[in-house]
């Protein structure tokens, strides 16, 4: 529910508000439209209902580079999918985030033990065009797929970046993912080469990845190359078959950059049902872009020089959204370990020492070091923090005032909602306006978020289902393989056809900002990482011991918790070692993220008619909420099961 509060955690000061990027946007909109547009709201409402023009001069005023403008900016605008952006427009990602003053900073490095690199934007440039020309000695050129199974490196930007600027796609996976779960993603796109390091370090260890990574290369149907990026060991030379990273990179050149249609593909990212192996989302170059320069520029006053720091892996889409950053003269600082090595406030103590602007965080972060009764602000220097983002899942009114308190008081604390689907933000932060606790502070501009009943009405007040109901950029391009559009359209437009449903409970507030309740679907989402239940019960089930299993989210101290029921063989027990070894499983299988908090063995699990069991059904149960598909099931006697369990309640 909505803060009852009656005043504002925060409010921008005047000055900060003349200054903000999205001032200047307001009034050159309120010029471009013949309009008055005196807040944030009036801004919003002429961006949804007036798309092809708030779009094309975000395109002007965001410092957009292309080859070619476009001949039309919106096509079948009214097609919900359907709709194409600024057709006849050629253009490159790379290029847009290569481009600027060379001495400027790119990238700052930052390890868990205290290590540092630092590339100026020249640099990375030239190592970029090193890295893409040896790629594309080796085969690689437009549409062709790239891989890297890397930590959040430099070395992946350079390769993400050498990839685009040849018009080759790029997806990605974080080395803590088991080969089994690189598999089930990469093995769907097919990909030329790989990129993959030797280990990693998180929390004081280091993690040997190579038998994974020969695991991986072997799995891989059609790879022609495997790179070796040395990071545990950079002396050692590169495993039999695989190319030396640091050989392909060697010698500096300007990179050339390819020409290509707004709509080309960037990026593969990894959305998982809960059925069947995880879906391949396609994201479009040009969409991809200009999203995430609108997102930093205008929803958070990022401008050039500042340093911006996303806790993220290369697995999930926060890493993508902070790459872009560069587009509009940011320095990225990337951070790889453990938040929370060597000290709880490890990436407080991160932001004071390189001046961060704006740093990027988890919700389950915060409520971690409020709950270890830590004041990360205490006796630090954060002056040049401006901004605090927080994605992942809901922040809590609790960890507002968590943040006001003990962090900093002049502070923009940005809570976001988006996603995996669409590389980008429902709802994100207002530099110019106020932020109340518990809330999202804004609808993004262009996307026109409404709140629905269950018969597709629009709500205000009460909580319904978050969709949106025209055509924006970055809209997937659809699944990798999904060539009649069918799962796509299954996927997101089914349940309201012409718009997009995105499955979070949501609720549009008085302030004009809103408060996300939680997934509606029964994806889990722990931490802001979208887990598909069939990746958990693929390991599990392989168990002698385990008939069948089901997997649902909790909602949980602001977060949610991963709890796992399984049903046993007769003469078997779920005792401590075979929840170990169900662990163990699921963390070398997947990833430790799919690790669940809680494994419940139960007598029987709902089903359908049709066989199919029941995850929602469960899920409403947990919560208290009614079971609206109970007609549906062939056993509802087996709900009672899983209500009142007080195993859930700690």
């Amino acid at each position: 529910m909505p803060s009852s509060s009656n005043e504002p955690s925060w409010r921008p000061s005047p000055e900060r508000i003349a200054r903000a990027n999205l001032t200047a946007f307001r009034l050159a909109a309120a010029e471009r439209s013949g309009r008055e547009l005196p807040d944030y709201e009036a801004l919003w409402r002429w961006s949804v209902e007036e798309p092809a023009a708030f779009w094309e001069l975000a395109w002007e005023r965001l410092g957009v580079r292309a080859s070619r403008r476009a001949e039309r900016v919106l096509v079948d605008g009214d097609r919900l999918p359907g709709a194409r952006w600024f057709e006849g427009a050629r253009l490159n990602y790379a290029e847009n985030l290569l481009a600027g003053e060379e001495r400027a900073e790119a990238i700052i490095f930052c390890g868990e033990q205290g290590e540092r690199r630092a590339l100026s934007l020249g640099e990375l440039r030239r190592e970029v065009g090193a890295l893409a020309a040896s790629f594309a000695a080796l085969g690689v050129g437009v549409g062709d797929h790239v891989t890297g199974y890397l930590p959040n490196l430099p070395e992946a930007i350079v390769a993400m970046l050498a990839a685009a600027s040849l018009g080759a796609v790029w997806t990605s996976c974080s080395p803590d993912f088991g080969a089994r779960a690189v598999l089930d993603r990469f093995g769907q796109v097919r990909p030329k080469l790989l990129l993959a390091v030797d280990g990693y370090r998180y929390a004081g260890k280091a993690i040997d990845c190579r038998a994974r990574v020969a695991e991986i290369a072997a799995g891989l149907p059609g790879l022609e190359h495997l790179v070796h990026v040395p990071f545990l060991a950079p002396g050692e030379p590169a495993p039999a078959g695989a190319l030396p990273y640091p050989e392909l990179r060697a010698v500096p050149r300007e990179p050339r950059f390819v020409a290509l249609p707004f709509a080309h593909p960037l990026f593969i990212l990894y959305s998982s049902g809960t059925t069947g192996a995880p879906k391949c989302l396609v994201h479009g170059a040009g969409g991809t872009l200009l999203q995430h320069l609108k997102e930093h520029q205008l929803h958070t006053d990022v401008k050039p020089g500042d340093r911006v720091c996303y806790y993220t892996t290369c697995g999930w889409m926060m890493w993508n959204w902070l790459a872009s950053a560069l587009a509009s003269g940011a320095s990225l600082v990337l951070y790889d370990g453990s938040p929370l090595h060597p000290t709880g406030d490890a990436l407080f103590a991160l932001a004071e020492r390189e001046a961060l602007s704006v740093l990027g965080v988890s919700a389950k972060l915060l409520a971690s070091l409020e709950k270890a009764g830590l004041r990360p602000g205490a006796g630090r220097d954060l002056g040049a923090l401006r901004v605090l983002l927080s994605t992942g899942s809901p922040l809590s009114p609790e960890l507002f005032d968590y943040v006001y308190r003990e962090l900093k008081q002049d502070l923009q604390l940005s809570s976001m909602s988006g996603g995996t689907d669409i590389v980008s933000c429902f709802a994100l932060g207002d530099p110019t306006g106020p932020v109340w606790r518990g809330e999202l502070q804004v609808r993004g501009l262009g996307m026109a978020v409404e709140i629905f009943d269950e018969r597709g009405r629009p709500l205000r007040g009460a909580q319904g289902e978050l969709v949106c109901t025209r055509p924006f950029p970055s809209l997937p391009l659809g699944f990798f393989g999904d060539e009649d559009g069918a799962r796509f359209h299954a996927a997101y437009f089914a349940r309201f056809p012409g718009v997009w449903h995105h499955g979070d409970y949501a609720e549009l507030t008085p302030h004009g900002g809103l408060v996300i309740s939680g997934r509606s679907d029964a994806t889990l989402n722990p931490g802001g990482v979208r887990i598909g239940t069939a990746e958990i019960y693929r390991q599990v089930e392989e168990l002698d011991a385990v008939l069948e299993s089901l997997c649902v989210g909790q909602e949980w101290q602001g977060d949610v918790r991963v709890i796992l029921f399984v049903r046993l063989r007769e003469g078997h027990a779920l005792d401590e070692e075979l929840a170990a070894t169900i662990r163990r499983r699921i963390r070398e299988g997947c990833s430790p993220r799919h690790v669940p908090a809680k494994i419940l063995a139960v007598a029987d699990l709902p089903r359908t008619v049709n066989g199919k069991l029941s995850e929602l059904a469960v899920r409403d149960v947990l919560h208290g909420r009614e079971v609206k598909n109970r007609a549906a099931l062939a056993n509802p006697e087996s709900l009672e099961l899983f209500r009142g369990l007080a195993e859930l309640e700690i």
